[in-house]
Protein backbone atom coordinates (compact mmCIF):
# COMPACT_ATOMS: atom_id res chain seq x y z
CA UNK A 1 0.00 0.00 0.00
CA UNK A 2 1.40 3.34 -1.39
CA UNK A 3 2.14 6.17 1.50
CA UNK A 4 -0.19 9.12 1.75
CA UNK A 5 2.42 12.47 1.81
CA UNK A 6 0.60 14.91 4.21
CA UNK A 7 0.64 18.44 2.69
CA UNK A 8 -0.42 21.62 4.64
CA UNK A 9 -3.93 23.11 4.50
CA UNK A 10 -4.15 25.48 1.72
CA UNK A 11 -5.31 28.14 4.29
CA UNK A 12 -2.94 27.62 6.61
CA UNK A 13 -0.25 28.65 3.24
CA UNK A 14 -2.65 31.56 2.38
CA UNK A 15 -2.73 32.94 6.34
CA UNK A 16 1.51 32.90 6.41
CA UNK A 17 1.57 34.54 2.76
CA UNK A 18 -1.03 37.37 3.74
CA UNK A 19 0.49 37.74 6.92
CA UNK A 20 4.06 38.34 5.19
CA UNK A 21 2.12 41.01 2.63
CA UNK A 22 0.93 42.82 5.79
CA UNK A 23 4.21 42.88 7.29
CA UNK A 24 5.71 44.40 4.02
CA UNK A 25 3.07 46.97 3.76
CA UNK A 26 3.20 47.92 7.82
CA UNK A 27 6.88 48.05 8.03
CA UNK A 28 7.72 51.29 6.29
CA UNK A 29 5.25 53.27 8.24
CA UNK A 30 6.73 51.19 11.38
CA UNK A 31 10.18 52.60 10.49
CA UNK A 32 9.03 56.23 10.27
CA UNK A 33 7.23 56.12 13.40
CA UNK A 34 9.75 54.49 15.43
CA UNK A 35 12.22 57.53 13.78
CA UNK A 36 10.37 60.62 14.02
CA UNK A 37 8.14 59.93 16.94
CA UNK A 38 9.11 57.23 19.52
CA UNK A 39 13.04 57.91 19.42
CA UNK A 40 12.73 61.79 19.76
CA UNK A 41 9.54 61.03 22.85
CA UNK A 42 12.27 58.51 24.46
CA UNK A 43 14.82 61.01 24.01
CA UNK A 44 12.84 63.95 25.30
CA UNK A 45 12.03 61.95 28.34
CA UNK A 46 15.65 61.14 29.05
CA UNK A 47 16.50 65.03 28.60
CA UNK A 48 14.24 66.23 30.84
CA UNK A 49 15.75 64.76 33.32
CA UNK A 50 19.36 66.84 32.74
CA UNK A 51 20.40 70.14 31.98
CA UNK A 52 21.24 69.98 28.79
CA UNK A 53 21.26 73.42 26.83
CA UNK A 54 21.41 73.41 22.90
CA UNK A 55 24.85 75.53 22.13
CA UNK A 56 26.99 74.73 25.82
CA UNK A 57 30.66 73.61 25.87
CA UNK A 58 29.60 71.58 29.22
CA UNK A 59 28.22 68.00 28.99
CA UNK A 60 24.63 67.79 30.38
CA UNK A 61 24.60 66.68 34.37
CA UNK A 62 21.60 64.08 35.75
CA UNK A 63 19.34 66.90 37.69
CA UNK A 64 16.56 64.43 39.16
CA UNK A 65 13.16 65.81 38.77
CA UNK A 66 14.37 69.31 38.98
CA UNK A 67 13.50 70.52 35.46
CA UNK A 68 9.94 69.46 36.11
CA UNK A 69 9.69 70.89 39.46
CA UNK A 70 10.82 74.27 38.17
CA UNK A 71 8.15 73.81 35.07
CA UNK A 72 4.77 73.53 37.47
CA UNK A 73 6.65 76.02 39.65
CA UNK A 74 6.52 78.93 36.47
CA UNK A 75 3.98 81.41 36.42
CA UNK A 76 4.44 81.73 32.42
CA UNK A 77 3.92 77.73 32.27
CA UNK A 78 0.76 77.70 34.43
CA UNK A 79 -0.40 81.24 32.44
CA UNK A 80 0.40 79.29 29.50
CA UNK A 81 -1.57 76.15 30.65
CA UNK A 82 -4.65 78.50 31.72
CA UNK A 83 -4.97 80.10 28.37
CA UNK A 84 -4.83 76.66 26.97
CA UNK A 85 -7.69 75.48 29.45
CA UNK A 86 -9.46 78.94 28.31
CA UNK A 87 -8.73 78.42 24.75
CA UNK A 88 -10.65 74.75 25.08
CA UNK A 89 -13.55 75.87 26.97
CA UNK A 90 -14.89 78.31 24.52
CA UNK A 91 -13.35 77.06 21.42
CA UNK A 92 -14.51 73.30 21.48
CA UNK A 93 -18.18 73.89 22.47
CA UNK A 94 -18.67 77.29 20.02
CA UNK A 95 -16.65 75.44 17.57
CA UNK A 96 -18.84 72.18 17.64
CA UNK A 97 -22.57 73.57 18.00
CA UNK A 98 -21.20 75.83 15.07
CA UNK A 99 -20.32 72.26 12.98
CA UNK A 100 -23.49 70.85 14.03
CA UNK A 101 -25.57 73.65 12.14
CA UNK A 102 -23.56 73.50 9.10
CA UNK A 103 -23.69 69.55 8.90
CA UNK A 104 -27.36 69.48 9.20
CA UNK A 105 -27.79 72.71 6.43
CA UNK A 106 -24.87 70.50 3.90
CA UNK A 107 -26.98 67.71 4.54
CA UNK A 108 -29.88 68.77 2.63
CA UNK A 109 -30.51 67.13 -0.64
CA UNK A 110 -30.73 70.11 -2.59
CA UNK A 111 -28.72 71.40 -6.11
CA UNK A 112 -25.26 72.61 -5.68
CA UNK A 113 -24.76 71.71 -2.19
CA UNK A 114 -21.41 69.92 -2.61
CA UNK A 115 -19.89 73.79 -3.68
CA UNK A 116 -21.09 74.54 -0.17
CA UNK A 117 -19.45 71.82 1.56
CA UNK A 118 -15.76 72.72 -0.45
CA UNK A 119 -16.58 76.08 0.85
CA UNK A 120 -17.01 75.59 4.58
CA UNK A 121 -13.90 72.96 4.19
CA UNK A 122 -11.75 74.94 2.22
CA UNK A 123 -10.06 76.72 4.94
CA UNK A 124 -9.30 73.59 6.66
CA UNK A 125 -6.91 72.77 3.75
CA UNK A 126 -5.53 76.44 3.83
CA UNK A 127 -1.92 76.43 5.19
CA UNK A 128 -2.18 77.80 9.11
CA UNK A 129 0.75 80.25 8.06
CA UNK A 130 -0.68 81.44 5.16
CA UNK A 131 -4.25 81.80 6.88
CA UNK A 132 -3.10 83.81 9.89
CA UNK A 133 -1.00 85.64 7.84
CA UNK A 134 -4.00 86.69 5.91
CA UNK A 135 -6.03 87.04 9.21
CA UNK A 136 -3.36 89.92 10.76
CA UNK A 137 -4.06 91.93 8.31
CA UNK A 138 -7.81 91.58 8.70
CA UNK A 139 -7.32 92.36 12.15
CA UNK A 140 -5.06 95.53 11.44
CA UNK A 141 -6.09 98.48 13.80
CA UNK A 142 -6.54 101.33 10.93
CA UNK A 143 -6.59 99.93 7.95
CA UNK A 144 -8.31 95.57 8.61
CA UNK A 145 -11.01 95.22 7.44
CA UNK A 146 -12.40 94.05 10.92
CA UNK A 147 -12.01 97.52 12.14
CA UNK A 148 -13.58 99.03 9.19
CA UNK A 149 -16.57 96.69 9.78
CA UNK A 150 -16.96 97.48 13.67
CA UNK A 151 -16.28 101.26 13.27
CA UNK A 152 -19.27 101.58 10.19
CA UNK A 153 -22.00 99.73 13.18
CA UNK A 154 -20.72 101.31 16.14
CA UNK A 155 -20.25 104.73 14.54
CA UNK A 156 -16.57 104.81 15.49
CA UNK A 157 -17.00 103.57 19.03
CA UNK A 158 -15.10 100.14 18.78
CA UNK A 159 -12.26 100.01 17.04
CA UNK A 160 -9.83 97.95 19.24
CA UNK A 161 -5.97 96.93 18.57
CA UNK A 162 -6.83 93.46 18.36
CA UNK A 163 -3.55 91.73 18.54
CA UNK A 164 -1.34 93.65 20.87
CA UNK A 165 -4.24 94.25 23.17
CA UNK A 166 -4.30 91.45 26.29
CA UNK A 167 -8.56 91.60 26.65
CA UNK A 168 -9.13 90.94 23.04
CA UNK A 169 -5.22 88.88 21.54
CA UNK A 170 -6.60 85.23 22.85
CA UNK A 171 -10.17 86.19 21.33
CA UNK A 172 -8.92 86.85 18.05
CA UNK A 173 -6.86 83.75 17.94
CA UNK A 174 -10.09 82.08 19.10
CA UNK A 175 -12.20 83.64 16.58
CA UNK A 176 -9.89 82.78 13.50
CA UNK A 177 -8.75 79.11 15.19
CA UNK A 178 -12.80 78.63 15.22
CA UNK A 179 -13.05 79.70 11.74
CA UNK A 180 -10.63 77.48 10.45
CA UNK A 181 -11.85 74.19 12.05
CA UNK A 182 -15.22 74.20 11.73
CA UNK A 183 -15.03 72.12 8.67
CA UNK A 184 -13.18 69.56 9.94
CA UNK A 185 -15.74 68.67 12.66
CA UNK A 186 -18.51 69.48 9.77
CA UNK A 187 -17.22 66.75 7.66
CA UNK A 188 -17.03 64.26 11.05
CA UNK A 189 -20.57 65.18 11.88
CA UNK A 190 -21.71 65.33 8.58
CA UNK A 191 -21.02 61.57 8.17
CA UNK A 192 -22.63 60.45 11.24
CA UNK A 193 -26.11 61.99 10.13
CA UNK A 194 -25.88 60.31 7.45
CA UNK A 195 -25.47 57.37 8.86
CA UNK A 196 -28.55 57.52 10.79
CA UNK A 197 -31.28 55.84 9.64
CA UNK A 198 -33.84 57.67 7.76
CA UNK A 199 -36.60 55.22 8.73
CA UNK A 200 -36.28 56.93 12.14
CA UNK A 201 -37.32 59.86 10.90
CA UNK A 202 -40.01 58.95 8.80
CA UNK A 203 -41.73 57.09 11.78
CA UNK A 204 -41.65 60.01 13.55
CA UNK A 205 -43.18 62.31 11.01
CA UNK A 206 -46.11 60.00 10.86
CA UNK A 207 -46.71 60.33 14.65
CA UNK A 208 -46.76 64.08 14.39
CA UNK A 209 -42.93 65.17 15.72
CA UNK A 210 -42.00 68.38 14.86
CA UNK A 211 -38.80 69.12 13.50
CA UNK A 212 -36.87 70.13 16.67
CA UNK A 213 -38.70 66.57 18.44
CA UNK A 214 -37.07 65.13 15.91
CA UNK A 215 -33.57 66.96 16.37
CA UNK A 216 -33.69 66.27 20.69
CA UNK A 217 -34.82 62.81 20.34
CA UNK A 218 -32.97 61.40 17.31
CA UNK A 219 -30.79 62.95 15.54
CA UNK A 220 -28.95 64.10 18.93
CA UNK A 221 -29.18 60.40 20.76
CA UNK A 222 -27.82 59.25 17.25
CA UNK A 223 -24.63 61.63 17.38
CA UNK A 224 -23.72 61.22 20.87
CA UNK A 225 -20.15 59.04 20.01
CA UNK A 226 -20.08 61.23 17.08
CA UNK A 227 -19.92 64.42 18.95
CA UNK A 228 -17.85 63.01 22.15
CA UNK A 229 -14.99 61.98 19.39
CA UNK A 230 -15.27 65.38 18.19
CA UNK A 231 -15.20 67.25 21.17
CA UNK A 232 -12.33 65.32 22.13
CA UNK A 233 -10.21 65.26 18.94
CA UNK A 234 -10.77 69.35 19.11
CA UNK A 235 -9.93 69.22 22.37
CA UNK A 236 -6.77 67.57 21.70
CA UNK A 237 -5.95 69.80 18.78
CA UNK A 238 -6.86 73.08 21.02
CA UNK A 239 -4.15 72.00 23.38
CA UNK A 240 -1.37 72.04 20.51
CA UNK A 241 -2.42 75.93 19.89
CA UNK A 242 0.77 77.41 18.31
CA UNK A 243 0.78 78.24 14.77
CA UNK A 244 -1.68 81.11 14.93
CA UNK A 245 -0.43 82.04 18.06
CA UNK A 246 3.27 82.20 16.77
CA UNK A 247 2.15 84.50 13.67
CA UNK A 248 -0.34 86.39 14.58
CA UNK A 249 1.43 87.56 18.39
CA UNK A 250 4.30 84.52 19.40
CA UNK A 251 2.81 84.63 23.04
CA UNK A 252 2.14 88.36 23.71
CA UNK A 253 1.03 91.28 24.75
CA UNK A 254 2.60 90.38 28.28
CA UNK A 255 2.07 86.43 28.41
CA UNK A 256 -1.91 87.09 26.96
CA UNK A 257 -1.86 83.89 24.33
CA UNK A 258 1.22 81.81 25.72
CA UNK A 259 0.12 78.35 25.08
CA UNK A 260 2.33 75.27 26.28
CA UNK A 261 3.73 74.66 22.48
CA UNK A 262 5.30 77.66 22.48
CA UNK A 263 6.09 77.98 25.98
CA UNK A 264 8.05 74.55 24.77
CA UNK A 265 10.12 76.70 21.31
CA UNK A 266 10.45 79.51 23.63
CA UNK A 267 12.18 77.38 26.43
CA UNK A 268 13.99 75.25 24.13
CA UNK A 269 14.96 77.58 21.48
CA UNK A 270 14.74 81.35 22.36
CA UNK A 271 16.11 80.62 26.21
CA UNK A 272 18.38 77.28 24.90
CA UNK A 273 17.56 74.97 27.98
CA UNK A 274 16.48 71.88 25.89
CA UNK A 275 15.99 69.66 29.58
CA UNK A 276 13.27 72.00 30.71
CA UNK A 277 11.67 72.61 27.67
CA UNK A 278 11.28 68.46 27.54
CA UNK A 279 10.30 67.93 30.66
CA UNK A 280 7.44 70.82 29.80
CA UNK A 281 7.01 68.59 26.30
CA UNK A 282 6.41 65.66 28.47
CA UNK A 283 3.95 67.45 31.06
CA UNK A 284 2.00 68.46 27.32
CA UNK A 285 1.73 64.88 26.46
CA UNK A 286 0.42 63.70 29.86
CA UNK A 287 -2.60 66.46 29.60
CA UNK A 288 -3.01 64.75 25.68
CA UNK A 289 -2.79 61.34 27.10
CA UNK A 290 -5.30 61.78 30.05
CA UNK A 291 -7.50 63.16 27.25
CA UNK A 292 -7.26 60.34 25.46
CA UNK A 293 -8.07 57.95 28.14
CA UNK A 294 -10.88 59.68 28.98
CA UNK A 295 -12.57 59.71 25.92
CA UNK A 296 -11.54 56.28 25.12
CA UNK A 297 -13.57 55.15 28.79
CA UNK A 298 -16.43 57.65 28.49
CA UNK A 299 -17.32 55.96 24.60
CA UNK A 300 -16.82 52.53 25.57
CA UNK A 301 -19.58 53.49 28.46
CA UNK A 302 -21.81 55.05 25.78
CA UNK A 303 -21.49 51.93 23.83
CA UNK A 304 -22.59 49.98 26.84
CA UNK A 305 -25.61 51.70 27.54
CA UNK A 306 -26.45 51.94 23.90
Amino acid sequence: MAAVTATPPRKARHNWSDQLAAAGFLLPGTILLVAFLVVPFALAIGYSFTNLRLISPLPAHFVGWLNYQRALADPLVRQAFGNNVLFVVVVVPVQTVFALWLAILVNQKIRGIRIFRTIFFAPVVTVMAAAATIWKLLYAPDSGLINGFMRAITLGHFHPDWLHDPHFALPAIMLMSIWQGVGFQMIIILAGLQDIPRELYEAASVDGASGWSQFVNITLPQLRNTLIFVGTITTILAFRLFDQVFVLTQGGPVGSTETLMTRVITTGFGQQRIGASAAIAVLFFVVVLVLSLIQRIFIREQGEIV
